[in-house]
């Protein structure tokens, strides 16, 4: 029989050493963060739970101090696994410091293998990961020296290799829903993400665990409708209410994200002509109607903006790891959530599809780029990060666009007909060799993946001999503005071709007519 408690004796149920696996999604999204806030204060008042070992299959945090950050205390954790470390500073700070031990494995990874401890199988085999550095044979997903335990291994089955990311119990899950009727039943229809919400509940209690869930608001028994509960209330031990539930960091509560109400097209001033909307564009022109598409963090964000101002966010499927299928994908601080969407599925089936080569076409960022194609985009800048779900989504996908800007740190270009470098950036991106792999070039030509790197003033094929310059913006200089500034001379198409001037207009580029003409 699930018990309603008080959020203070839901933290007092966590022994020390224990693994503690927290749902959620990094903006807010389905995030238990009462239990957050009262697990950091409970420590820092008592000193315990102490040594946990603690889970989350999206990094949780707002970049500064909510979230897995307010955890960021000596003592409190001994090990952390996450897909991204980089939303959540302060405890990215320890594993710099070398304090904890620290795991960054794929999203989708971590998304799946819940199913499989739930299963009791001993693992994920997948071949998400492989040549990258999650694979044993470059760093096995360990962020630090401090962490030693290989979580890893190759196998090799069907004559083919794969990696198997080890099961291992769970003690402690705390979920989230909307409402939760006197029973326990759970239900999330306030909720901007279903997340792996009924997988976690179902892997703590094969393990031997307790499942912890917190909701908005209780319900009378035998009240919700039956196919509305997502987490029945059988497999979870204990409820708290927090009233003050938002939505995510940012908004108490959008019926938009949370799939209730359509938001009617209306005129919105567009986004400003800058260096990201033109990538962003440029990328959007490599989409072919009807396509499935995933889009990443960051400048790929704007695409479902962008295609909205387009008229065209109709005639592409458009979906987020999260779960969102189809609609438009909220960009920025709210990343994961979407709006006017087909469905809401759970985050461990949105990576089965991708994973098995189900999307036609990604866009993705990049923070490195070398001559073989291989990218980096967990590890720079000196600091801890990970990769979230780029590992799955770039590895079967056929046809993907890695995007950003040739340089960084400075760059600041005057945008008008064309492009001028006003001030060139300190920081090349394109270099002789990645930090680390999160997308192996060669892997990708043995596949067959077309691949594409878009930047502000130039944009490269990845062909059988490396990258293959092949566009260049209005008013670049190839030889100072493009050759001159990457780390390894790529070799030039002889079709040198000029990006498309329609990236620079000041109103829509047309690109709904461009779908009507095709058919």
């Amino acid at each position: 029989m699930t018990k309603i408690v008080e959020v203070r004796d839901a933290v007092g149920l966590v022994p020390d050493g224990a693994t503690v696996l927290i749902g959620g999604s990094g903006a807010g999204h389905a995030l238990p963060q009462r239990f957050i806030d009262e697990l950091a204060a409970v420590f820092t008042a008592e000193g315990r739970p102490r040594d946990l070992t603690t889970v989350r299959v999206v990094g949780i945090g707002d970049f500064a101090d909510r979230g897995f950050s307010q955890l960021g205390l000596p003592g409190l954790m001994r090990r952390t696994i996450g897909s991204n470390i980089g939303n959540e500073p302060r405890l990215g700070a320890l594993v710099e410091a070398n304090e904890i031990e620290s795991y960054s494995f794929p999203q989708g990874v971590l998304s799946q293998l819940t199913r499989e401890i739930a299963a009791g199988r001993p693992g994920l085999v997948t071949q998400v990961g492989l040549g990258t550095y999650v694979d044993p044979r470059h760093t096995g997903g360990k962020q630090n020296a401090r962490t030693t335990e290989d979580l890893v291994e190759v196998v090799t089955l069907r004559d083919r290799e794969w990696l198997l990311f080890h099961a291992f119990p769970i003690d402690v899950a705390v979920i989230r829903g909307t409402t939760a009727d006197e029973d326990g039943n759970l239900t999330m229809e306030g909720e901007a993400v279903q997340g792996e919400m009924l997988s976690m509940a179902m892997a703590a209690r094969n393990s031997g665990g307790i499942v912890i869930a917190q909701v908005r608001q209780l319900a009378r028994r035998g009240s919700l409708p039956m196919r509305s509960v997502k987490v029945p209330g059988a497999l979870i031990d204990y409820v708290y209410v927090d009233p003050d539930q938002w939505q995510t960091y940012i908004t108490r509560d959008s019926p938009y994200y949370a799939g209730s109400v359509r938001k009617p097209v209306t005129p919105e001033a567009p986004l400003p002509l800058d260096v990201r909307k033109i990538i962003a564009r440029r990328s959007l022109l490599e989409f072919p109607r009807g396509a499935i598409c995933n889009l990443g963090f960051g400048i790929s964000q704007l695409i479902g903006r962008v295609a909205w101002e387009e008229g065209i966010t109709d005639q592409l499927v458009l979906t987020v790891e999260q779960g969102i299928f189809g609609g438009v994908p909220v960009p920025g601080n709210e990343g994961g959530a979407g709006f006017n969407y087909q469905a809401m599925i759970d985050q461990p089936n949105m990576f089965d599809f991708y994973d098995g080569g189900g999307l036609d076409i990604a866009s993705l960022s990049f923070a490195e780029v070398d001559a073989q194609g291989n990218v980096n985009v967990h590890a720079f800048e000196g600091r801890v990060r990970g990769p979230g779900g780029f590992p799955n989504i770039s590895a079967r996908t056929p046809r993907i666009n890695f995007v950003g800007t040739l340089t960084a740190q400075g760059l600041e270009l005057d945008i008008d007909d064309g492009v001028r470098i006003v001030t060139e950036g300190s920081l090349r991106k394109f270099v002789p060799e990645v930090r680390e792999i999160s997308f192996n070039g060669q892997l990708a030509r043995e596949r067959g993946q077309q691949v594409r790197y878009v930047t502000d003033r130039a944009v490269f094929a990845l062909e059988e001999d490396g990258l293959v310059l092949t566009e260049v913006a209005p008013g670049i200089d190839v030889e100072r503005d493009v050759l001159g500034q990457m780390g390894f001379r790529p070799r030039v198409a002889d079709d040198l071709r000029t990006m498309d001037a329609r990236l620079y207009a000041k109103g829509p580029m047309g690109i709904a007519a461009d779908f009507a003409a095709a058919g």
